[in-house]
């Protein structure tokens, strides 16, 4: 049995839902039906509050951990999320005691939101959000629509219109309202906000009642805002947590970035060696004590109860004794220390003000913080074209009618401009027939589409009706169609308006024409084309469509076919965006058989967009072509630059849209995805027709592997000079044929191959790609054997699959809303700001938090393995080598400052370099820093400081007398003194590791070794009334009065970073980095800047292109420190 249904069943009963069906009847107005009309069925419905309040705490300990460190992560981690909690509570109440209007006993009720029930009629007004999910029924408009912004829903800030049920829009008093009897039938609750499937049954007095359909069209979102219209009418089917908008605040799937599965990997490490120093510790106390006189000496000999303890059990007692003892090598406070780096270090991103857009009043969004250093990691970039490599600024360029071309804006006043010969314009424009085709192509676009007219009741102070040919401002959610109508306006035809369902359009004579709207078949991504069937006034019924050309070419039976596909493709090739116009005439006959088909299918409530989807498919044929449009969506700024400097930084690029072929290979040319000397190749339909798919791909393999010979082309690089630079092209429809399993029930083996050939191209185009196929591309390079990091970046809808398929999914704040924003991880206005995010922050993020993760590791080792050497001293009695307040405060207050502080400030190179050398993003690829041999580094120096600790100070205090009055130090005293060594040490060792100084760090960094020794003068210092015992009483300042400790410490941390500092050195030195040589040319230049150069010369060109060995070395390095940390931007 499927789990999932399972799950889903049990939640259902458990929720008090055993009777669950999957659709839901509403009672308008909580009116029962007619007697004998229907069984009444009495159904309960949540009211409509708001909780988005969790009332839980999440905490990311391990249950190995104990003490005051366990307390302090709890006590922080409760403090955030209780308080973003109580943030979430807050704006939940002022939600739901908003005011809403509500119909009963046909008078008008004012009660709060929480206390609407599914079936109430709500009276909403014009600019106020609608406070659940509403049925229109009837507005203020007399021809029964309204007009709603959807901006806070998905970022549409267009006016949608949305549409009344045709036997309530008549209604427009709360009297006419209350009488109604009617029930709606509808899908039960689901989160998509552009899907609905309802109908309602209303009832005449005793006679059968009236069916009709309910779609998205009639639905009013909660949170969506009237516009335009003075009040509507709507009764309540979905309420509170069931409303769409609620079910959309579910989280998406986790996403975990490469240096979290490391950390994970790396403490079950530490969790191992946690274990094995705690069995080690208890087979050598009973080996020690297998001896009597050491099991039980004369000053501890053991009561009767517990020479009768079972051994075994003993034994295990002081296993868990010596769990707990060493349990400090597992770093507990390096996740709350994460936790804060990734929440305070996003901010850098939404702060960064060159990645704002003043052209949109837009900067970018942080959705999470779990994946900021998973931006240094990336692999492989696939991005959509429309709106994201392009501006999505549409600007119609020509159109084709039956061969003859026509280009509106190389008309000026009438005259035919001299550098346009050759080309047909309207005033040579065909006659007899020709002359119809080409009035029938303007009627096409401009009554074929869903643009709104802004209504203004004035024009530069002229009344509308004075105004013979006005300028009118369209408004739709596809730019496309706004471009479209905008052309043919300038072409002699104008749409006007759509009023009581007739669009009236203005011809070249300035006459109107009024067509009845009859049928609308809205466009969707699987059809690509959208039809409307219009009455003309002489009763002419007619079905435009218009569409891609593989969708209408082969729905096309008559007209100048060959001559508008080679205008097409000639459009396509230059970049442009093509749609094909068609029509067909219906009888009144042919018209009534449609209407009987939709009405059956839009009346379905189970899989009613199938039944749809092939009534469209019947009705859609046998068109008469009559031409091609062109649109232009140019390039956005800088794309080209930074796709170069993605590829440069060894990043592949995929370009992934739903364009035809020519079109998208036209945009990669011009973004230099594509360059002049990079060879294409194509997976194509086409192809796969003319040979087997089977003999495509391996011609294609045997390409590149024989050009590239026995090397393997590295997956990171990017651009090269050395071998030949591939490009692949494939369709929608070769990828089916390849991710299809074959006969024997496997697709690997083409998958394989597809995957050898796209590893050795640079750039890959996937175009007429549906966007599952884009989440199935993402997914299969994703799961490939190299284990790739992704990201899928795109502005629409249709990219959202990709997007949350990705490891790192970036919408684009663009005009097709805010779908691809809302569902990303991170949102930027314009495409170009990509290569900073990735190759600075996502850079800087990825340097700090490796930093961050194996520095906890480090210092854990430095502190608890001295603890681990001392039992071999003590007996094995699990005596602690630190004080009980050292144990708790080193990783809460000693050591946890300087790291934070690190791990949001670090450059180790600056910004501008960064993006000038985009090479240096390789330096860190494929998680470089978090390495196995990197991690065993960094744990072996660390056992080594544990050793010159330990060793150090024991050799130091053994059996010496140190103090002035002959006193020789104690067990408390040599603790301290390895305490001590190590809070400096480790503290000088991430201080040796800053590359970039600011106050905050000198402050964190110093004040934490001033506030370690302050703390224990006052703890040693002072009798507490509170503590029954003071074992460091003094024991602080006695080892400060002491020279030889003075000295011994100094000595010790010396030798303990000499080392790491030598091996720095030398590598350096002799196998340097290209990071490391790009931080010595830097540092040389900079000790040439004489100390009375000013700042501001600094930051100019001028002065950084000048040679800068020619001015005098003055300035010391403390002098330049000052000057540099003044002058320097941080982030």
């Amino acid at each position: 049995m499927d789990c999932s249904l399972l799950r889903t069943l049990v939640s259902r009963y458990c929720a008090g839902e055993e009777n669950w069906v999957d659709s839901r009847t509403i009672y308008v107005g909580h009116r029962e039906p007619p007697p004998g009309a229907e069984a009444y069925i009495p159904q309960r419905f949540p009211d409509n509050r708001i909780v988005s309040s969790k009332l839980i705490i999440d905490t990311p300990t391990s249950p190995v951990t104990s003490g005051l460190p366990l307390l302090f992560v709890i006590t922080v981690t409760a403090i955030k999320q209780g308080y973003e909690d109580w943030l979430r509570h807050k704006a939940d109440n002022a939600i739901n005691q908003c005011p809403v209007h509500f119909i009963q006993h046909g008078k008008l009720v004012r009660k709060q939101s929480r206390k609407l029930r599914v079936g109430d009629i709500v009276m909403v007004k014009e600019d106020e959000k609608f406070p659940c999910d509403l049925i229109f029924l009837s507005s203020s408009r007399g021809d029964g629509t309204c007009f709603v912004t959807t901006t806070s829903l998905d970022g549409e800030s267009s006016h949608k219109t949305y549409y009344a049920v045709q036997d309530t829009k008549a209604f427009h008093n709360e009297q006419e309202i209350d009488a109604l009897h009617a029930t709606i039938e509808c899908e039960q609750p689901q989160p998509d906000l552009y899907k609905f499937v309802g109908r309602i049954n209303v009832y005449h007095d005793r006679n059968e009642p009236i069916a009709r359909p309910l779609g998205s069209e009639n639905l009013l979102l909660r949170g969506a805002t009237l516009k335009n219209t003075e009040k509507i009418f709507g009764v309540a089917i979905y309420t509170g947590m069931e409303t769409k908008m609620a079910l959309n605040y579910q989280s998406k799937s986790q996403k975990r970035s490469a240096v979290e599965k490391s950390m994970n990997v790396f403490l079950v490490v530490y969790l191992c060696i946690l274990v094995s120093k705690a069995l080690i510790n208890t087979v050598l106390k009973y080996a020690w004590q297998s001896e009597p006189f050491r099991d039980e000496p004369w000053y501890n000999q053991k009561t009767e109860p517990e020479k009768k303890r079972n051994l075994f059990l003993q034994a295990f007692t002081d296993f868990l004794a010596f769990m707990v003892l060493f349990n400090y090598i597992i770093p507990v406070s390096m996740y709350v220390t994460v936790e804060m780096q990734k929440f305070l270090g996003s901010y850098f991103i939404a702060w960064d003000e060159e990645m704002f857009d003043e052209g949109t009043g837009e900067g970018p969004l942080v959705n999470t913080s779990d994946l900021n250093e998973e931006l240094g990691q990336i692999e492989y970039v696939f991005t959509d074209k429309t709106g994201t490599l392009t501006e999505n600024n549409m600007e119609f360029v020509e159109c084709c009618i039956e061969g003859h071309v026509y280009i509106p804006h190389v008309i000026c006043n009438g005259q035919i401009l001299h550098d346009c010969t050759g080309i047909d314009m309207i005033d040579s424009s065909p006659g007899g027939s020709g002359k119809e085709r080409e009035e029938l192509f303007f009627r096409a676009i401009c009554l074929c589409h869903t643009v709104q007219v802004k209504d203004d009741d004035s024009i530069d102070g002229l009344k509308k009706n004075q105004v013979p040919r006005r300028p009118c401002i369209y408004i739709s959610s596809s730019p496309d169609e706004v471009a479209l109508v905008e052309g043919i306006q300038r072409l002699g035809y104008t749409y006007l308006r759509l009023k009581d369902n007739y669009m009236e359009i203005l011809n070249r004579e300035n006459n109107i024409e009024k067509f009845e709207l009859l049928e609308v078949f809205s466009f969707d991504s699987v059809r690509r084309r959208m039809s409307v069937i219009v009455k003309s006034s002489a009763g002419d019924i007619f079905l435009f469509c218009k569409g891609a050309d593989s969708s209408i070419f082969p729905r096309v039976k008559e007209g100048k076919i060959e001559q508008v596909r080679s205008r097409v493709q000639r459009n396509a090739v230059e970049g442009l965006r093509t749609l094909c116009v068609a029509y067909k005439k219906l009888t009144a006959e042919e018209y009534s058989n449609v209407q009987k088909l939709l009405q059956s299918a839009k009346l379905a409530l189970q899989e009613r967009d199938k039944k749809l989807a092939e009534v469209y498919e019947k009705i859609e044929r046998d068109f008469i072509l009559l031409g091609a449009t062109a649109v232009e969506d140019r390039l956005q700024e800088k794309a080209a630059d930074t796709i170069e400097a993605l590829q440069k930084a060894g990043i592949k690029v995929w370009v992934l849209t739903g364009d035809k072929m020519e079109t998208a290979a036209a945009t990669c040319y011009a973004c230099k995805l594509f360059r002049r000397n990079t060879q294409i190749l194509e997976l194509t339909t086409k192809k796969i027709e003319e040979q087997s798919l089977h003999d495509v791909l391996f011609d294609l393999n045997k390409t590149v592997i024989r050009q590239n010979g026995s090397l393997t082309r590295d997956t990171f690089s990017g651009l090269s000079s050395d071998t030949q630079d591939y490009g692949l092209i494939i369709d929608g429809a070769a990828l089916s044929l390849i991710m299809k399993p074959r006969h024997d029930g496997s697709s690997g083996n083409y998958r394989e191959i597809f995957l050898n050939i796209c590893r050795n191209c640079t750039a890959v185009l996937c175009c007429r790609m549906a966007p599952l196929q884009k989440a199935q591309i993402v997914k299969l390079i994703k799961l490939s054997k190299e284990h790739p990091i992704t990201l899928a970046i795109g502005d629409g809808a249709n990219d959202v699959s990709m997007i949350l398929e990705a490891h790192v999914g970036i919408g684009i704040i663009g005009r097709e809303g805010r779908q691809a924003a809302r569902n990303s991880d991170y949102a930027i206005p314009k495409f170009k700001h990509l290569k900073k995010m990735l190759l600075v922050h996502g850079h800087f993020y990825y340097i700090r938090i490796s930093e961050l993760v194996q520095y906890f590791f480090y210092k854990n080792v430095c502190f608890i393995f001295p603890q681990f050497l001392y039992q071999f001293f003590c007996g094995f009695s699990q005596q602690t080598l630190y004080d009980t307040a050292y144990l708790t405060l080193y990783n809460i207050s000693f050591t946890s400052l300087p790291i934070l502080v690190y791990g949001l400030m670090e450059q180790h190179v600056s910004a501008d370099t960064l993006k000038r050398e985009p090479s240096l993003y390789r330096d860190v690829a494929k998680n470089a820093l978090l390495r196995w041999r990197t991690f065993i580094y960094w744990t072996f120096l660390g056992v080594f400081d544990a050793l010159v600790f330990f060793f150090g100070a024991y050799l130091l205090l053994d059996n010496t007398v140190v103090t002035s009055n002959g006193q020789v130090f104690g067990t408390w005293t040599f603790g301290t003194v390895v305490f001590t060594v190590l809070v400096f040490t480790v503290t000088f060792k991430l201080a040796i590791d800053t590359h970039y100084w600011t106050w905050i760090n000198h402050f964190v960094i110093w004040g934490s070794l001033v506030f370690y020794i302050v703390f224990s003068l006052l703890w040693g210092g002072i009798i507490w009334p509170f503590l029954n015992y003071q074992r460091m009483y003094y024991v602080f300042m006695q080892m400060l009065s002491s020279g030889p400790a003075w000295l011994g410490i100094i000595l010790l941390i010396t030798v303990s970073l000499l080392p790491d500092a030598l091996k720095k050195v030398l590598c350096r030195e002799l196998w340097p980095t290209a990071t490391e040589r790009i931080q010595k040319a830097s540092r040389h230049c900079r000790e040439h800047i004489s100390e009375f150069t000013p700042l501001a010369c600094l930051k100019s060109p001028r002065y950084r292109s000048s040679d800068c060995s020619n001015s005098p070395a003055r300035r010391t390095n403390w002098c330049f420190l000052c000057a540099n940390l003044l002058s320097r931007n941080t982030l």
